[in-house]
């Protein structure tokens, strides 16, 4: 006969397994929406790891940047819940949480927003720099202090799937400096970026960047040209 401290260490375990397996139903990958109601199709990316989510909208012909999303996360309720470090329109809804009901379908999720829509996960890609980075200096200014990480003032950059996302924003007042995003590729030590959306410039879509790289511990070394064709040399802190 089971004794009460066996039953009690019994729901304690199913307990840990519920919250495991609600973690789970979210596998980290890049989900995509394509809207194709009107002249102009619409395209509706979740870029999510586990903790981490970024949605971003965008519009491809002629290319369009229309907002970005992002923050810490977790399910509750049948929903993903998001505690937003940014929103692009944060000065005209105060938004700082986002809380969008889901279920998960084969190969993707329906999610609930701006009406139901079907996301499919984009083919699964490992490479070099998967993951979340925060800048950290300019390279010519390496031997100065690095940016501090608890500082508000950050630019995130977060790989996974052969996709790429960079935004600017402040925690501290929501403020939204730029994002810009696509497909790349690091191998080997070079490592290419081709933009798919821009906040600050529609007419850089479709422009490839190259790059060389090395990663030194938790460190991600890059040297390269700009968007704008500028010298650039830029030191990434990997962050969790």
């Amino acid at each position: 006969m089971l004794n009460y401290k066996t039953i009690q260490l019994t729901w304690m375990l199913l307990f840990i397994a519920s919250i495991h397996g609600i973690k789970a139903q979210l596998s980290p990958n890049v989900y995509q929406s394509v809207d194709k109601g009107g002249n102009n199709p619409v395209v509706y990316q979740l870029t999510i790891d586990d903790v981490y989510a970024i949605l971003s909208v965008y519009k491809t012909s002629p290319p369009e940047f229309v907002k970005t999303l992002g923050g810490y996360y977790n399910i509750k309720n049948g929903a993903l819940v998001i505690q937003l470090e940014f929103n692009t329109n944060f000065a005209s809804d105060s938004r700082t949480q986002l809380n969008i009901p889901f279920s998960k379908k084969k190969n993707g999720l329906q999610l609930s927003l701006d009406g139901k829509k079907a996301f499919k996960a984009v083919p699964k890609v490992k490479q070099d720099l998967d993951g979340k980075w925060l800048f950290a200096s300019r390279i010519a200014d390496s031997d100065k202090s690095k940016r501090d990480s608890t500082n508000p003032r950050k630019t995130l950059k977060f790989l996974l799937d052969g996709h790429f996302q960079w935004i600017a924003y402040n925690t501290e007042t929501y403020e939204f400096f730029g994002t810009g995003g696509g497909t790349f590729t690091a191998k080997d030590g070079r490592y290419e970026e081709t933009i798919e959306f821009f906040s600050k410039d529609n007419s850089r879509v479709g422009q490839k960047l190259g790059f060389t790289y090395e990663l030194r511990g938790n460190d991600w070394y890059q040297t390269g040209k700009s968007s704008k064709g500028d010298p650039l040399g830029e030191i990434w802190t990997r962050r969790q």
